[in-house]
């Protein structure tokens, strides 16, 4: 189900509850990511949202990039026990030992990898044929493929990847299309 938002318009029901929603929604979620920086970057927001609202992890996305050095895998894969203390000290992200510990240990595991090769890996899994949800009751938290992708993912070194978090993140990236059949963004 759509709901119709403040310029007329229907959208996914859960992109209307606020502007940065609204912005995500018909401009990032769901579209196209096809660089291995892109696609690191939304893995690790999707990790550090697990178990939050996403609300947050949008609101502090800015203040995750700066801290991040701009989600560059060569950078963050150096860090060491000063950046991971200077991490755990900045109110601006979510501070969660595991999560911050994740983005580090996948930036090293990205860097065992070709250029593109994420890219590549991680489109691998796109399932063929589905059909667009017509209600919110019709997009998964899991599926089979996002389950293959986490174990996938975990061979390769890479932490934080359950198959709520892989689908998440094949979500954002455009790997899977959840727009609701009716949406402006389908």
């Amino acid at each position: 189900m759509t709901v119709v938002g403040p310029d007329g318009r229907p959208r996914c029901s859960w992109a209307t509850s606020a502007p940065e929603y609204i912005r995500y929604h018909d401009e990032e979620w769901g579209r196209e990511i096809r660089d291995d920086h892109g696609l690191f970057e939304r893995m690790t927001l999707e990790g550090f949202q697990s178990g939050l609202s996403w609300i947050t992890i949008l609101r502090k996305r800015e203040n995750f990039r700066k801290a991040f050095d701009n989600f560059d895998p060569r950078l963050i894969a150096a860090y060491g026990p000063e950046d991971f203390d200077r991490l755990m000290a900045d109110p601006g992200i979510v501070r969660n030992r595991l999560k911050v510990n994740a983005t580090i240990s996948n930036a090293r595991a990205l860097l065992e990898l070709a250029d593109g090769e994420l890219t590549e890996f991680l489109w691998s899994f796109q399932p063929v044929d589905r059909p667009a949800p017509k209600t919110n009751a019709d997009v998964p938290a899991t599926t089979p493929e996002s389950v293959a992708m986490s174990k996938a993912l975990k061979k390769k070194g890479f932490v934080f990847v359950g198959p709520t978090t892989a689908y998440a993140l094949m979500q954002a990236t455009g790997i899977v299309n959840d727009h609701i059949a009716d949406c402006i963004a389908r």
